[in-house]
């Protein structure tokens, strides 16, 4: 793509204020994609500007009339799945059917939004007097800032952007600098569907552009998907504007509960994909597999036997399991934790850290390769590889001895909390799992990956403060008015409390 990419702000293509551009590479190759205008705080002003001024209008608009510019979009994603899975994979770099799978995500996250549109919005309450009418409204807070992350960078933007639209809010999005090629395709969709100007506006760049949507005070609230450690900065700086919420789902250190009721094929299936899948960069991948030891030998031997053979190679090829990590910065990451482990005397199982040069496919030398990492550990030492999060095919084997309380015990050891897993086929194990686990997202008898969309995503202590997705948006893009409507002529109050109203010549 030989020319220059450019903002979206106000129903146009607009350059931006900057002179800086920067460029979008293919992981797997290093090739460049594609060179994006960087932007800038006006830029950023000019797109909440035009937001704002929007705004009315949009939100005089019927849920369906709204939600109709959103069906455009929903055929053109699944008219164009298997193209725009490819560009997926070209430019972060996960494995083709990953890549058909954002997709997909995306236009069923449409599908769910634009339908909600013709579902009931608010609820009827009974008042305990019988004139009264009780009932709850919702009504848009206004411009929405959205920040999205590269590692789903077509299903994510729409889990934000989708709902918040249909309830009558308006956009500025702030696109992952590693995927601005996919946010570009979105911008066009958008264009090519003719939402009004300044409903929807697209400013690429960095995390000084997302700074910048996080500070402006005319946005109501923040719905953020990313690390940690931006997260909780952008959480504390929403806090201090008193007006504004913010919606954050970040990392986790995630584990698996193999317990001795586990069933071996259903144990090793799920742990591979949950620890390998993305190459391990996903929020919900899990880094710590915990295991009892009646079943633990028997499992640490095949899921070694998996992890040495793992197929890594051309993320485009259907016959790839792992693709490249997303960038030079990344793999230098997951590197420093691999050797950390090793620093903390850990006993390593698998380190495939370097690839052997055969596993590179021809031309694609220069990608971000690594292959899996395995090691067992102590599950009550204080170590570092085993509670912080890697973000990378970086996994531990934890072997335990007692009950199902141990376990979780063991699994609820992180200052994360966002998914987990527990193998087992007693469902009292699978019960109390259920009800101590501290996860937002919990699974049994499966990886502890995947998400539908009509379900919400997000984690407890570290790993979030809110659900930027599904219905559970709604609550952090909408304000709830309780309305009570007296139908009688007479004044009568709820509790007991006297509507008589008394004079001093009484």
């Amino acid at each position: 793509m030989a020319e220059t990419f450019t903002h979206y702000i106000a129903g146009e293509w607009d350059d931006g204020d900057g002179t800086e551009t920067f460029e979008s590479a293919n992981p797997a190759t290093g090739e460049t994609l594609g060179t994006f205008e960087r932007g800038t705080e006006s830029d950023i002003d000019r797109a909440v500007a035009a937001a704002e001024d929007a705004f009315e209008e949009w939100r005089s608009l019927s849920y369906i009339d709204r939600a109709e510019y959103l069906w455009d979009i929903y055929h053109e994603l699944r008219d164009r799945t298997d193209e725009l899975g490819e560009i997926v994979t070209k430019e972060c770099g996960k494995e083709i059917s990953e890549g058909r799978a954002d997709v997909i995500e995306a236009y069923h996250m449409v599908e769910w939004a634009a339908g909600d549109a013709r579902h009931p919005q608010g609820d009827v309450v009974p008042s305990e007097i019988p004139s009264k009418d009780a009932y709850m409204r919702r009504k848009p807070r206004g411009v929405v800032g959205c920040i999205t992350p590269w590692n789903f960078p077509v299903a994510i933007p729409f889990w934000h952007m989708a709902v918040t639209l249909v309830h009558g809010n308006t956009v500025v999005w702030k696109p992952a600098e590693q995927t601005p090629w996919c946010g570009q395709i979105i911008a066009e969709m958008f264009d090519d569907a003719g939402i009004p100007e300044g409903v929807f506006n697209m400013v690429q760049g960095f995390g000084d552009a997302g700074a910048s949507i996080v500070d402006d005070e005319r946005i109501e609230t923040v719905l953020f998907t990313g690390s940690a450690e931006v997260g909780h900065e952008v959480a504390a700086k929403a806090a201090q504007q008193g007006n504004k919420l913010a919606a954050c789902e970040m990392g986790g250190k995630n584990g698996i509960v193999i317990t001795a009721e586990a069933d071996m094929d259903t144990a090793v299936h799920s742990a591979v994909m949950s620890s390998f899948k993305t190459t391990g960069q996903r929020c919900v991948s899990s880094e710590r597999l915990i295991v009892h030891t009646d079943v633990y030998d028997e499992f640490k031997a095949r899921f070694v036997e998996v992890a040495s053979n793992v197929a890594v190679g051309d993320p485009l090829d259907e016959n790839t399991f792992m693709g490249p990590l997303i960038e030079p910065e990344h793999k230098e990451k997951v590197r420093s934790y691999n050797d950390l482990a090793r620093e903390e005397d850990v006993n390593v199982l698998v380190d495939r850290t370097d690839l052997d040069p055969a596993e590179i496919p021809d031309g694609h030398e220069d990608g971000n390769w690594i292959g899996p990492f395995v090691y067992e550990a102590d599950p009550y030492a204080d170590l570092r590889c085993t509670h912080e999060e890697v973000f990378g095919p970086h996994v531990a084997l934890l072997e335990y001895d007692g009950d199902i309380e141990e376990a979780v015990e063991i699994h609820n050891d992180t200052e994360y909390g966002l998914a987990g897993a527990i193998i087992s086929e007693d469902y009292r194990e699978i019960n109390y799992y259920r009800d101590r686990a501290e996860i937002g997202l919990a699974y049994g008898n499966l990886p502890c990956i995947g998400a539908e969309v009509q379900l919400p995503f997000g984690g407890v202590k570290k790993s979030g403060n809110g659900y930027p997705s599904a219905r559970e948006v709604i609550e952090a893009v909408t304000e709830r008015t309780a309305w009570t409507l007296n139908n009688s002529y007479e004044i009568e109050m709820a509790q007991g409390l006297s509507a008589d109203i008394k004079t001093k010549d009484e």
